[in-house]
């Protein structure tokens, strides 16, 4: 092995890998990618020793090329960050051995690389004390031998212009902000650089142009904003230099520095183009002076900003095997003033870089001093060498050196926190009720456990807006960018402690209602004329109050009997519907469920269809039920499918249920009416014996084939026939490949991934199912379909009913029933209890000025403004968004009132209605002051999880960056106090959107994995459209808990820690979840003794990763982290499988993905990157 080549020791998170060979990688081993205008300069190859540098400004790393796929991130071979240290500078370690120039084989005994192994430094102190390599005093070059460092391939990555202003970041009542200040010093002597030589592309960053990723940051525009290191981020008042041009001296670390102290300037960053003749710190971007002839392609007038790449900026060094540990570092770091003899002169390496980057380490008692004394210091430099285009070597994918992440200059704890927000909503508002009397207040945060007190507006629970003071005209909500919607989930599961909405009955006249605009009457109706008429709030239109519901006013103009009548005080109420609200003006009939169980052999040999037929002969008893019934009103009925139709008649009077098998799938038809649908209570004993019987007839099948659509058909005909609306449970194996309507044949296509056919994975395959849902809804038929399968199943075609009609999919990919049947069990039951109403349409009226223009979910739409849905259940929201089509006054604020017609479980016709209330402002300020982050999320997710339908995902990407960014750049432009551009400002109710918005960028629909399945994207596209606020938060930013931290004497939760792999120790156990997913950590160094107490096991290395529960250990600890499992499983609406991973084990890398701060497998950047980008996209949005 070579002393330049790495062993692969197993790749670190956040890197390229391997064996994910179905995306195209930018550029490894120099090769162009197409679409990418090549680079005029050679790859950086690592500076020479002996310059003293504090390491680059902080959080600017020319090479991190924004999330460029599998970007090398060869800048430092720690964790992103030195874990646990706040309060002291994290600068760069430095570690592995800088590689002779000359090839000599690196000394035996003496390690070549980082000897700390994958998730070594995690937390705390590294694991073994290993003294600090030094580089030889001077690297001579040498054409033809392609000197490499060996922890440090060369980069490919393009650096950018220099950049111009510094930054700090406060959080302070205005919002988080990344402010300036610059200084500026007359420049020291220093190195002149010599002329530029071009030399073939190593590759090209990503241009706008490219392949769905982002652009390199350092390709174009400033640089990153450099945050404050290890400080809480609220009290900078000087800024902290980042990078001036034309300004020189070395870049520093600290954090407040003295305007003039000491000569020292601020390192370069934004706009601004100058030149300097001192050597730039390692990473810091410097325009060469040009000497000599221009590059090709390039004017010596002066330098574009978008120039891709200057020899003359070297990355953040890649560490050397790190100092011994000590004391943490208080003080500030920084080099020496600049009054230095002149700078050693060492050869230049081959694309002109200077000086190992030696930074101060983590951990290490005090600021390096210097450049080593290596006897004598060196005269002045000589000039610089031409480039020898083919000595640059160019690693091959395989040499990318292992356990490489990225060293950021912005300290993570100085940037926005989820988890701090979280906790400081919580512990402000988690311990007052919501009163929701008053007009446009913003609720707590979903994660905060609360009250509420209906007084007049609907609860959070029913419905949030993603902002509650809307503007009050179209202009300032176009300047704004920021989306009018609502999130409505209107039968909203409330917790016991709240009241249910009050069922109003009003007898045969039914509700109240406009003459206009069939508002129905609610707590903003004004009653006028003593009472005897009211004026609509919604359209103004005045309507004689029928002299049943007369009532007088009292001095304040309201109705004596207002405390008394559920729709004059409060957000919330139903009215029972009278006969003119029901179908062919006549009351329906209880609803039907009909189970419909794939017997093909797929399904019979892995035991699913015994499972299926075990469980439902006790939940049969659970269906549910009207409050105080004593038992369910809704009929069963059974149908089996392989590539024909098998009926059963369940009929009380029978002694053994009989089979009926329709064969003619082409035309469907139900053969019997009678004995089909059965009341469960008086058939109970024919169920049984249907039930043990259907595992036996099919046991020795052969047929492998299934039918789709007739299934469904099937049902829809018994439900026309019983004259009742019903729930179709479907469960599948296999695509329908058998010869009946709705054929379908595979058609899955990695190849189509980042190309503009992209969207056709996403669309169904035929208009066919499409045509199908419609009779579905029109005949109240809501279908869930249960998946199983073992190979591509087409779920953006079979998904297409139940999702046009209100109906769940749940997906069970190799579904094992020893591992598989806790999940599939515990969803089937919650699906079959739960509320849900049937046939159900629903309308969002509004007060004059806004309307509803769009909605998203699971339903359908036969006009613009009816969502039908043929059921709705408790868990399915609906997101409507709001234009304005007039001027709205601050006075009278806006109203939405969203009714829901539908039948309930026991056949009753009812209306839920929602009411709340909104302010108006003219001013931009409130409305940002009255946003709600987790709501914004939401609505965004899905407007571009619907656009991948019809877009490249590309596009849709881009889209969502672009518009965040004129969200926050009208804020910083209209609301934010004057400061320099270098600042980040966000708005103190939206600090959180970076963060958001990259997680749902980093998502597997809009950047998959290449173990990323079509139908895994199809599938999390679909539930993801109906999901509520709190579903869409935990998605996409998981919830991850330290579960050694846990008090087992009460039953608060210990704190949660952000999504980074820096947060995790090696000695903790950790519980992730996010709704679909549950992961138990256990990192190596954890006690044994719990390790005992929790799987029952003496030691770390037999811990089973393949259990997926915990075992039942009568003990305090175990007891409480089961509890645990079993509340987050209680508070979803779908069950998690739990699935243990070790700490590098093989699931490691599928947990890491789940850790959305860090920059992920598949190219998504990190938080800290992609603040950088969002700040530079506002940036340019501002210039």
């Amino acid at each position: 092995m070579s002393v330049n080549q790495q062993a692969h020791t197993g790749p670190p998170y956040g890197q390229p890998q391997p064996g994910y060979p179905a995306y195209p990688q930018p550029g490894y081993g120099g090769q162009q990618i197409p679409g990418i205008p090549p680079s005029q300069y050679g790859a950086y190859n690592g500076p020479v020793t002996g310059y003293q540098q504090t390491g680059p400004p902080q959080g600017y790393f020319p090479s991190l090329g924004f999330p460029s796929k599998g970007s090398p991130v060869s800048l430092d071979s720690e964790a992103s960050f030195a874990p646990n240290f706040i309060g002291s500078l994290r600068a760069p370690t430095t570690s592995g051995v800088p590689a002779s120039t000359s090839g000599a084989a690196v000394p035996p005994g003496q390690s070549a690389y980082s000897q700390f192994g994958q998730g070594d430094v995690r937390n705390g102190i590294p694991a073994s004390m290993v003294p600090l390599q030094r580089p030889s005093a001077s690297q001579q070059f040498m054409p033809g031998t392609a000197p490499t460092s060996i922890s440090q391939p060369a980069t490919f990555q393009q650096y950018g212009p220099p950049p111009t202003s510094t930054q700090q970041l406060t959080n302070n009542m205005a919002g988080m902000q990344i402010s300036s200040v610059s200084t500026s010093v007359p420049p020291p002597a220093g190195l002149g650089y010599g002329p530029l030589t071009s030399v073939p592309p190593a590759s090209g960053s990503f241009t706008s142009t490219g392949s769905g990723q982002y652009v390199s940051y350092s390709s174009q525009g400033p640089p990153r904003p450099n945050l404050p290191h290890g400080l809480p981020p609220t009290s900078l008042s000087q800024g902290l230099p980042i990078a001036q041009p034309a300004v020189s001296g070395p870049p520093t670390s600290a954090l407040r520095l003295p305007s003039q102290a000491s000569g020292f300037a601020p390192p370069p960053t934004s706009a601004g183009v100058g030149t300097s003749n001192y050597p730039p710190a390692a990473g810091v971007s410097r325009l060469p002076t040009i000497q000599g002839a221009s590059l090709p392609g390039q004017t010596v007038a002066g330098l574009l900003a978008s120039q891709p790449n200057h020899v003359t900026s070297p990355p953040p060094q890649p560490s050397l095997a790190g100092p011994p540990p000590g004391p943490p570092i208080t003080g500030l770091q920084g080099p020496p003033p600049p009054t230095h003899p002149p700078q050693p002169g060492y050869q230049l390496q081959q694309n002109g870089s200077f000086g190992q980057n030696r930074g101060t380490q983590p951990n290490y008692g005090a600021a390096y001093s210097g450049p080593a004394n290596y006897a004598s210091q060196p005269g002045p430099p000589p000039p610089p060498k031409r480039l020898d285009p083919d000595s640059i070597p160019s690693p091959q994918f395989n040499e990318l050196p292992p356990q490489q992440k990225p060293r950021h200059r912005i300290d993570p704890d100085a940037i926005p926190s989820p988890i701090q927000v979280i906790e400081d909503d919580k512990n402000n508002r988690g311990s007052e009720p919501f009163v929701t009397g008053v007009r446009g207040q913003v609720p707590p945060l979903v994660t905060t456990n609360f009250l509420v007190k209906d007084q007049g507006n609907a609860s959070p629970r029913y419905i949030r807006c993603t902002s509650y003071n809307i503007p009050s005209t179209s202009d300032m909500a176009k300047q704004s960018q920021v989306p009018l919607a609502a999130v409505i989930k209107p039968l909203a599961t409330l917790p016991t402690e709240e009241t249910p909405p009050y069922l109003v009955d009003h007898g045969e006249i039914g509700p109240i209602r406009c003459n206009r605009c069939k508002a129905y009457m609610c707590p903003f109706m004004q009653f006028i004329e003593g009472g005897r008429r009211f004026q609509c709030c919604f359209c103004s239109c005045v309507t004689e109050v029928p002299s049943h519901y007369f009532q007088h006013l009292d001095h304040t103009g309201r109705r004596v009997d207002y405390y008394d009548r559920p729709e004059l005080s409060l957000g919330s109420y139903e009215f029972l519907a009278t006969v003119d609200y029901c179908k062919n003006n006549k009351f329906p009939n209880p609803p039907a469920f009909i189970f419909m169980i794939d017997v093909s052999y797929n399904a019979i040999k892995s035991g699913l269809v015994k499972l299926i037929c075990e469980e439902l002969k006790t939940l049969l008893d659970y269906l549910p039920r009207e409050g105080n019934m004593e038992e369910s009103t809704i009929r069963v009925g059974f149908v089996t499918y392989n590539k024909v139709l098998h009926f059963y008649n369940v009929k009380s009077s029978l002694a053994q249920p009989q089979m009926m098998v329709v064969s003619d799938v082409a035309d469907m038809f139900v053969p019997l009416l009678d004995g089909f649908l059965v009341n469960v209570s008086e058939s109970r004993t024919v169920f049984n014996s249907l039930l043990d019987q259907i595992p036996e007839m099919f046991a020795d099948t052969r047929e492998t084939e299934t039918v789709f659509a007739p299934v469904i058909q099937a049902g829809i005909e018994a439900l026309k026939a019983a004259e009742c609306a019903g729930k179709l449970f479907i469960f599948h194996t296999s695509l329908p490949i058998a010869e009946a309507p709705g054929k379908l044949k595979n058609r899955d296509d990695k190849k189509l991934i980042n190309t503009e056919k992209e969207k056709t994975l996403f669309q169904p395959q035929t208009g066919f199912y499409s045509n199908l849902a419609k009779e579905c809804v029109a005949q109240g038929c809501c279908v869930d379909l249960f998946l199983f399968p073992n190979q591509y199943l087409d779920v953006a075609t079979l998904g297409v009913v139940p999702y046009q009609t209100g109906g769940s999919i749940y997906k069970y990919t190799y579904f094992q029933v020893e591992t598989d049947q806790e999940r599939f069990l515990n969803d089937l039951r919650r699906d079959v209890q739960k509320e849900v109403g049937f046939d159900a349409v629903m309308r969002v009226r509004t007060s004059t000025g806004i309307r509803a223009t769009d909605f998203f979910g699971a339903f359908y739409m036969s006009n613009t403004t009816d969502v039908e849905l043929a059921g709705l259940d408790c868990d399915k929201t609906i997101t409507v968004e709001f234009k304005h089509d007039d001027k709205l006054s601050e006075d009278s604020g806006a109203l939405l009132q969203c009714a829901v017609l539908y039948t309930s479980c026991a056949g009753q016709r009812r209306l839920r209605i929602h009411n709340l209330s909104l302010n108006c402002c003219t001013q931009l300020a409130d409305l940002y002051r009255n946003c709600e982050t987790d709501t914004l999320i939401n609505y965004l997710a899905k407007f571009a999880y619907r656009g991948v339908l019809n877009n490249p995902v590309k596009t849709v990407r881009d889209t969502l960056i672009n518009q965040c960014a004129q969200i926050l750049a009208c804020y910083r432009k209209n609301c934010a106090s004057p400061s320099s551009a270098g600042q980040l400002i966000l708005p103190e109710c939206m600090k959180l959107l970076p963060v958001y918005l990259n997680c749902v960028l980093k998502s597997d629909v809009l950047q998959p994995g290449s173990d990323v399945t079509t139908d895994d994207r199809s599938y999390i596209r679909q539930i993801v459209t109906s999901m509520d606020v709190a579903d869409t938060n935990v998605f996409f930013y998981p919830r991850l808990l330290p579960l050694t931290k846990v008090d087992l004497n009460s039953d608060s939760l210990p704190t949660a820690i952000r999504n980074s792999e820096e947060r995790l120790s090696k000695g903790d156990i950790y519980l992730l979840e996010n709704g679909l997913n549950m992961f138990l950590w256990v990192g190596v160094n954890v006690q044994q003794g719990l390790i005992q107490n929790l799987f029952g096991v003496s030691s770390f290395s037999q811990i089973s990763n393949s259990m997926c529960a915990l075992p039942v250990l009568d003990n305090p600890f175990s007891n409480r982290i089961r509890s645990i499992i079993d509340m987050f499983q209680s508070q979803r609406s779908r069950y998690m499988k739990l699935m243990i991973v070790k700490q590098e084990d093989k699931l490691d890398m599928l947990f890491k993905h789940f850790l959305m701060e860090d920059k992920s497998m598949n190219g998504g950047a990190s938080y800290v990157d992609f603040l950088c980008h969002m700040h530079k996209e506002i940036r340019q949005l501002l210039s």
